[in-house]
């Protein structure tokens, strides 16, 4: 029997004991997305609800066993609006249980929706909720949840705090700008600690306050961080990261062997700096500071927002969860019946340098691997393309590595070229170069006259080198009235090693790119209308004039992801 089946017989134990009924005879739900060309952009093994509108993930977390994601959702449509909490839950962050929603508008404090927030665990192990509300004014307020029944490990049912709302947006506090409170963290003086987004006077910044007892809450004499250059920030982040292991570290942990990230979201990308956090004094003291010159860190260089990341106890490790949005219409997302997906869960660690972080697709994403497909030591010529055949190529997953022989012969770069998005736009897949452009071309059709290229580009920067990775979804469909925007990014690269490797998950209307350590992720959302489910096929090319070598190339079809929707039983009827 194989190991979903197993979760999913032991779930339905579960649920049926909480007084939750599994549908559909307890059989894994699959009609949601089995139905290919009536429904060819809903992805097989990423998150999503099975149906209408989903943003933000809020305050994933792992409790009694059980992981939860919750997310901003509308019940009843594909568009913004009505937002709730939604929550599902899963033993493996792979195969997922959705329930009803934990949160809705039902008070004055949220009745005009229940915004993005965070969970944090409180003494004892306790989870809370923090979240923002919007008013009847349509004031940003700060509220409180609890659940109802704390030994539940489903957590099915929440009660909002007496309390709230716990904070207003008083004084110099824009209404319109006061969001989205981070998971808190405690010091060893016992006092929490939260951020919440904000803009005051055009500066954006994470507004500090503190508490005893996380009810009553005193703001800083002054921010976390702020930034002149950013605009509002959104669904800001912060926690601490190992500088000496690959281990997770918990949201409240203070020690020497930390270095702290605050990430925050603006301009429609997630960016994140890296610093410092002195607890005694809230001082955080920056490496860098956001939009620096010479200096873009961000999760993800594509189609990726509103972010949150969660300490997994159970396995030691960090884990981020990011919404990706769609590039379609909306007239095509309340055609679909639904809008939003979430990315492929990824662990984050810091880099070697501690001058960056690491990203890569949580281990557990490999079980749904199957028919592999791989070969070892191929020259690429250049101008040369070859099709990667036996696997389901809309719904892969592709490791390829590129040994580079000929790396001193790479052209120089200008340097005027300092955008690498703008530079991916310019040098497209079609425009030829020396040492690229070479990589992947994936929901493709057999003609090519639909094809999204994933690929690197490598240009000698005076002793060094620098690595172009673009995302080219400008062919990506022959339909209109999509955006199909091409994204890119500077990798690094030890010149010693003259090797370089790509990843690529690519679920039907998503494709999610690593470079292969891990410290470049770009992703993009495509709509193609020939190359859809066993239309779409899987290309290595290289447009550069230079040979490169194929050193391994593995791929694998990918099985769908076991969904099942459940709701509360019913009482029966007294007559």
């Amino acid at each position: 029997m194989e190991i979903n089946v197993l979760w999913a017989v032991g779930l339905c134990f579960l649920l049926v004991g909480d007084g939750v009924k599994v549908e559909a005879s307890h059989q894994p739900y699959r009609n949601l997305q089995s139905l290919p060309r009536e429904q060819p952009y809903r992805t097989a093994y990423h998150f999503q609800p099975p149906k209408n509108w989903m943003n933000d993930p809020n305050g994933p977390m792992f409790y009694k066993g059980v992981y939860h994601l919750f997310y901003q959702y509308n019940p009843y449509a594909a568009v913004w609006g009505n937002i709730s909490w939604g929550h599902s839950i899963s033993y493996d962050l792979v195969n997922w249980v959705h329930l009803e929603p934990a949160i809705n508008p039902s008070e004055p404090f949220d009745i005009n929706g229940c915004w993005s927030g965070s969970t944090t665990f409180l003494s004892g192990e306790k989870p809370a909720i923090l979240y923002t509300g919007a008013d009847p004014k349509k004031r940003q307020v700060q509220n409180l949840a609890v659940p109802k029944n704390a030994t539940d490990p489903l957590l099915i049912e929440w009660v909002k705090s007496p309390h709230n709302p716990l904070l207003t947006p008083i004084d110099d506090i824009d209404p319109d700008n006061f969001r989205d409170p981070t998971t808190a963290w405690q010091g060893p003086d016992k006092v929490w600690r939260v951020i919440i987004g904000s803009k005051i006077k055009g500066r954006g910044m994470a507004i500090l306050y503190q508490s005893k007892d996380f009810v009553n809450w005193t703001r800083s004499n002054k921010p976390l961080h702020s930034s002149t250059k950013t605009g509002m920030w959104e669904c800001p982040d912060f926690y601490p990261v190992s500088v000496n292991s690959k281990n997770g570290v918990e949201t409240s942990a203070q020690d020497i062997f930390t270095k702290h990230v605050l990430k925050a979201s603006f301009k429609d990308c997630d960016h994140y700096i890296l610093g410092n956090y002195t607890l005694k004094t809230e001082n955080f003291l920056a490496d860098t500071d956001f939009m620096d010159t010479g200096f873009d860190l961000r999760y993800d260089y594509g189609k990726f927002y509103a972010s949150k990341t969660f300490y997994d106890s159970a396995k030691k490790r960090r884990i981020l969860w990011g919404w990706v949005t769609e590039s379609d219409s909306e007239s095509d997302d309340i055609r679909k019946g639904w809008s939003g997906i979430q990315s492929i869960p990824r662990s984050i660690v810091l880099s070697r340098t501690g001058q960056q972080l690491v990203q890569w697709p949580i281990k557990e994403i490999e079980e749904l691997r199957t028919n592999k497909v791989s070969f070892d030591s191929k020259e690429l010529k250049g101008g040369s393309i070859f099709e990667v055949s036996g696997i389901t190529a809309s719904q892969a997953d592709v490791e390829v590595s590129f040994d580079l022989p000929n790396l001193n012969e790479a052209e120089s770069v200008d340097p005027s070229w300092v955008d690498p998005q703008l530079l991916c736009s310019q040098k497209e897949a079609s425009v030829k170069g020396t040492l690229g452009p070479f990589g992947l071309l994936v929901l493709a059709s057999k003609d090519l006259s639909e094809q999204t290229a994933v690929f690197f580009r490598i240009f000698k920067r005076n002793d060094n080198y620098a690595v172009l990775m673009c995302s080219d979804q400008s062919r990506s469909s022959l339909g209109d009235g999509l955006h199909k925007t091409t994204y890119g990014a500077f990798v690094s690269m030890d010149p010693s090693d003259r090797k370089i490797s790509l990843r690529s998950l690519i679920d039907h209307s998503v494709v999610e790119s690593f470079d292969g350590e891990g410290r470049t992720c770009i992703t993009a959302r495509v709509y193609p209308k020939l190359a859809i489910d066993k239309e779409a096929y899987l290309y290595v090319f290289n447009n550069g004039t230079l040979s490169v070598r194929i050193s391994k190339l593995s791929a694998w079809s990918m099985k769908r992801a076991q969904i099942f929707p459940i709701k509360k039983r019913r009482k029966p009827q007294i007559n």
